[in-house]
């Protein structure tokens, strides 16, 4: 089972379009895969709980009751992950900055090996407007991988000047990261 997760409150952008190329590529390789969309479902930003850190430096879960602990868990079982969000600022949205964060909080200092631990990640960044800023947002959640021990595998960055060819790009990563 795979991971799309993205986090744009525009249904038709291209933000969803990326998600649909991405799934098609899914179902072409034999893949079986579950959509999170982080604008569709509750998702709260981190509550940097107690001292600063919370339940979750010492339990790896969140205090925050949302759709996070049910993402955070079918990461364990994913054979791979697609992070797909449209660039706000040169960065990943707000609801993925939630995720993100949160995700990174409650698994990155785990004794235990992390959820994400060695899995492939495939990053993509959706610009629609004048496409700067994709370049600096691929770079965050790269990062972000190298925090919780994944490994980026495909970093995309996909614009309104390129995207027929990028979202052929994002199908054909999908059917890589199955085989």
């Amino acid at each position: 089972m795979y991971l799309i997760i993205t986090a744009s409150p525009n249904i038709d952008g291209l933000t969803a379009a990326c998600a649909k190329a991405y799934a098609a590529g899914l179902d072409k390789a034999g893949g079986k895969w579950e959509h999170y969309d982080l604008c569709e479902r509750k998702i709260s930003p981190c509550l940097v709980c107690g001292n600063g850190w919370g339940v979750c430096r010492e339990t790896s879960k969140c205090a925050v009751d949302d759709i996070f602990t049910e993402i955070q868990i079918r990461t364990r079982s994913a054979k791979g992950i697609a992070l797909i969000t449209p660039v706000y600022w040169s960065q990943p949205s707000e609801r993925m900055k939630y995720f993100l964060d949160r995700f990174r909080r409650c698994d990155s200092l785990l004794k235990e090996t992390p959820a994400t631990k060695d899995k492939q990640i495939d990053l993509i960044a959706a610009a629609g407007g004048s496409g700067n800023g994709t370049v600096q947002c691929l770079a965050e959640m790269e990062m972000w991988c190298r925090h919780v021990c994944a490994i980026p595998k495909d970093r995309i960055g996909i614009t309104k000047f390129n995207r027929e060819p990028m979202l052929a790009a994002i199908t054909d990563a999908a059917v890589r990261i199955v085989s």
